[in-house]
């Protein structure tokens, strides 16, 4: 008690705290009505908010069940599975005689889709033993990989040996993303020998596939590696290539296939045929190959001379042989070169990159003489009766120009077109040009092909230069001056040609007129059926009339007989009409004289000829370009042996066993009895 009385001396406000705590216990007596009502409400507001969620819930999966089944199914197939294009089997190509020039070998290629490797590092380091790759094949890969998105496949061994696949194969199961990848690959096997003719085809590259996405084509090379680049490959790329297939697979969770679901099979593509005889083909190459002494170790080595040989049937325009010296071997674009190679070849001062018979620019020279003759006879600037003598040199009338010269200083006398043509006389033909005058001269010669492409069915076919008033203004901004015109009366001056526009003009003459379109394509091959391909000609020179043909035609069998190359050409068992050319690659002043002894090998002039045979019913035209070879007639034998050999030799109907090559058995069974004719205009 006496606690309690200082305890509220010491605390003098107990009195409403006691108050307030009685006041609280009267509070806290519950209302179960209420508290009834308030839980009742609210029972309600959940289930309401549950059969809400619930019937939002039943909605979506109505929704996404039935609705939209069948696009999230379609979402589902393809998560599993995929739709893989097939590449189809690349056409062959045949010569004339059914021998395969262009094939499709089988190889096995070891590849890698980086996205699928977990540590790429260690599986290279793994592999590089196991399977012997090198240095240079890891640094190759690695080079490539960049320029590759992570999920295609990058080659890490081209060219699997059968050791290599079978250590891989055993091993296999340890390499997830790595795998053996077995397809047919383009082989050439006479490798440079028709490089520019043929072509290569390779790797597809960014360029390709923008070419292919804007022509519309990229869907049917997904899954091809290679492409036409040149030659026939490219010009020909949409027969050879084929049409793709494609098959339907089921993958699991790691992207491997469990099984084929459909397969649609891929479309070959069609087989060419081409008017090439490859044993011609090999004549001449073989023709433009010397056998030297070495003189500092003694030894026979092989020479190659530059130069480029075109052999062709003068009836109809087909390509029997087209040799480019020096060539290079097409196999290595296959998989792609390497870039020391390629240097290589780029730096290589032959330049064997250039297809010399199609893209080699030369002076005429005077190859085109023929062809200037028909202009003048037809324009009526000189007749048969004309004969002219200008003792060794001609100058622009009345004026004090520079001598042109002939190529005899004491010259030649009482010249008329046939000696004019059988000599090569300079000065007869300087007059000629002079009197056409550059505007006619440069129309006449344009009718014979010249300052246009061929039509020859490769794209690496160039123009020449046909030179015209236009055409130095735009290119010197200068005027045309008579001195301009006079040169090239003897195809020099600002005057260039290929190989195959020469032997097209001359096919002109050798046919009367008729311009047939230079060709590489025969036949197509589809299947069992085997097409025959015809060529639309050109526009005929009609203007010339038929005794002007014969008139230049006789002055060209003189040429072989008793003129320019009649010592390459005696005791012939045919008759043949040619001419000689002899292109100087740089000019001379009145006061210098050229001495082939004296100047390096790269000023020497070059030497051409051009012919048909036999020279009233040709069936062989060959037109030579030798770079640096000397006087015209160092280029005749190599004529006159390409039309023994086709004349005397007959190879392009052959017996099977004077082939260089067996007809391949894929070829046995064609229709020859065709019925419809491909034409190409």
């Amino acid at each position: 008690m006496l606690l309690f009385e200082r305890w509220r001396i010491l605390a003098p406000d107990y009195e409403p705290i006691k108050r307030s705590m009685k006041k609280i216990h009267r509070h806290q007596i519950r209302d179960h009505k209420q508290e009834k009502a308030l839980f009742i409400r609210r029972a309600i507001q959940a289930f309401i908010g549950i059969l809400i969620l619930t019937c939002v819930l039943i909605a979506n999966l109505y929704h996404l069940q039935v609705q939209d089944y069948s696009e999230y199914k379609a979402r589902s197939n393809n998560n599993s599975i995929k739709l893989i294009p097939v590449a189809p089997n690349r056409g062959r190509i045949y010569d004339r005689n059914g021998v395969i020039l262009a094939d499709n070998i089988p190889v096995c290629s070891l590849e890698i889709i980086p996205d699928q490797v977990k540590n790429l590092p260690q599986v290279l380091m793994q592999l590089q033993p196991l399977l012997g790759i090198s240095d240079q094949d890891i640094a190759a890969f690695n080079k490539a990989k960049l320029q590759t998105l992570a999920f295609k496949p990058v080659t890490l061994i081209a060219h699997m040996n059968n050791k290599q696949v079978a250590v891989f194969s055993v091993n296999e199961f340890e390499y997830p993303g790595v795998n053996i990848d077995a397809h047919l690959e383009r082989y050439y096997p006479y490798g440079a020998a028709l490089t520019h003719l043929l072509g290569y085809v390779g790797k597809i590259n960014d360029r390709d596939i923008a070419a292919l996405k804007k022509s519309g084509k990229y869907d049917n090379y997904k899954a091809t590696r290679t492409i036409g680049k040149l030659g026939i490959e490219h010009y020909y790329e949409n027969m050879l290539h084929g049409k793709a297939g494609y098959e339907t697979v089921e993958v699991n969770s790691h992207g491997r296939v469990v099984r084929t679901l459909s397969y649609v099979p891929p479309v070959a593509g069609k087989d060419l045929k081409l008017t090439i005889d490859i044993n011609l083909q090999l004549y001449a190459q073989k023709l433009l190959t010397l056998q030297q002494k070495d003189p500092t170790t003694g030894l026979m080595v092989t020479k190659v001379r530059r130069g480029a040989i075109v052999a062709m049937n003068p009836k109809n325009g087909a390509i029997l042989a087209m040799v480019s010296s020096p060539s290079y071997n097409p196999n290595l674009f296959v998989n792609g070169i390497s870039s020391k190679a390629y240097t290589a070849l780029l730096n290589d001062p032959a330049r064997p990159l250039i297809n010399r018979a199609t893209l080699g620019l030369y002076p005429p020279g005077s190859t085109v003489k023929p062809e200037l003759a028909a202009a003048g006879l037809t324009t009526g600037v000189i007749t048969v009766h004309t004969v002219r003598n200008n003792h060794g040199f001609w100058r622009i009338p009345n004026s004090k120009s520079r001598k042109f010269r002939d190529d005899r200083v004491q010259g030649f006398a009482n010249v008329d077109i046939y000696k004019a043509i059988e000599k090569s006389v300079n000065t007869y033909f300087y007059q000629v040009a002079y009197d056409l005058g550059i505007d006619r001269l440069s129309m006449w010669m344009t009718k014979f092909g010249y300052g246009q492409h061929s039509g020859i069915d490769i794209d690496e076919d160039s123009t020449g230069i046909m030179p015209t008033r236009a055409w130095k203004m735009a290119r010197f901004h200068q005027p045309w001056m008579q001195g301009d015109t006079v040169p090239l009366g003897i195809g020099q001056g600002y005057w260039t040609a290929t190989p195959i526009q020469i032997a097209k003009a001359t096919s002109v003459v050798a046919e009367d007129g008729i311009e047939h379109r230079p060709h590489l394509l025969k036949d197509i091959i589809d299947g069992k059926t085997q097409q025959p391909v015809t060529f639309a000609d050109f526009k005929p020179l009609t203007s010339v009339p038929q005794k002007d043909w014969a008139i230049i035609k006789k002055g060209m069998e003189l040429v072989v007989e008793k003129g320019t190359a009649s010592q390459m050409f005696k005791n012939m068992p045919f008759q043949v009409a040619g001419k000689t050319g002899t292109s100087q690659v740089y000019s001379l002043t009145d006061t210098e004289h050229y001495d082939a002894n004296e100047v390096a090998e790269h000023f020497k002039d070059h030497a051409l000829f051009t012919g048909f045979a036999p020279a009233n019913d040709p069936s062989i035209l060959v037109t030579v370009v030798l770079e640096h070879g000397g006087w015209g007639w160092h280029a005749a034998p190599f004529a006159r042996d390409i039309m023994e050999y086709v004349l005397l030799k007959p190879t392009l109907s052959p017996q099977a066993g004077e082939l260089v090559q067996q007809p391949s058995p894929s070829l046995a069974g064609l229709s020859n009895g065709m019925s419809s004719v491909v034409k190409v205009s």
